[in-house]
């Protein structure tokens, strides 16, 4: 079952970003610390299946709900997972599969069931509390970066912070790339302010205009955002969020990312 749940293709990837253990006692040392595979299993089987964390079976993944938890939160808070992401996307440079010319951002709301940070108000849920995630994907739908809100926060109000987000990527010469050349969005970023902020950082602004009949052409690019939020949403536990910690589930977005990242990669996981 942890085979299945974290490929060797992962596991290597994963495994030298990991914090180091602290050492054991030699006097009274206690049980035998879960190995961090296992662990890791625990987590992507609670991002796959939605479950709650007391539910994980541990006969099945090797791992307690409680210890996959506790590994999550600390494995966060030592940032492995942007770090994670940031390998996979300069792979995918460095083998041509990334195609930062042409960018699509979105967003999309989602439930927030306990409440915490980054939580509030919904206008699209009856007020419902709610939060949103922001996504910039490349030409071909790759997550480059994603941030998390409130549910009341206005698409556009994150379009430079996730600008601001995406990593240097590496690639086989020449300088890391940081931005695209042309920025795909729909109606709800047509404000000037924004157009005028991106022509700044040379990236041609390619949004919908608002009171302009549909058929423009850039949902042939745009499109890809969408799919890349049906992908994300295919991990069950993004669909309706339950950590009341912020920074919990922002992980759980980057770990999903990065293993979108790795299929399109490998196209074995």
């Amino acid at each position: 079952m942890t085979a299945n749940l974290v490929p060797d293709a992962l596991w290597d990837r994963i495994a030298p970003l990991l914090p180091a253990r602290p050492a054991r006692r030699h006097r009274h040392p206690g049980r035998l610390p879960v190995p961090n595979r296992g662990a890791l299993a625990g987590i992507v089987y609670v991002l796959r299946k939605g479950i709650a964390w007391r539910d994980v079976p541990s006969q099945l993944v090797g791992c307690s709900g409680v210890t996959a938890w506790r590994r999550l939160r600390d494995w966060t808070e030592a940032g492995v997972w942007p770090r994670l992401h940031d390998a996979l996307l300069t792979e995918l440079r460095r083998t041509d599969l990334l195609d930062l010319d042409d960018c699509a951002v979105d967003g999309s709301h989602i439930r927030a069931l306990k409440g915490g940070d980054r939580v509030g108000p919904s206008p699209v849920d009856r007020a419902r509390l709610g939060s949103k995630h922001h996504l910039i994907v490349d030409r071909h739908g790759t997550p480059l970066a994603v941030t998390l809100t409130g549910g009341y926060r206005h698409d556009v109000t994150q379009l430079l912070p996730l600008l601001d987000a995406i990593p240097p990527i590496r690639g086989p010469r020449g300088r890391p790339r940081r931005k695209p050349r042309r920025l795909y969005a729909d109606r709800g970023y047509d404000f000037d302010k924004y157009r005028r902020q991106l022509w700044k950082r040379g990236i041609k602004p390619m949004i919908a205009r608002r009171g302009i009949a549909h058929g423009s052409g850039l949902s042939k690019i745009r499109w890809v955002a969408e799919r890349a939020f049906a992908w994300l949403h295919q991990f069950k536990r993004l669909r309706i969020r339950y950590e009341r910690r912020a920074d919990l589930h922002q992980g759980l977005l980057e770990l999903a990312c990065s293993i979108i990242c790795l299929h399109r990669l490998t196209r074995a996981f």
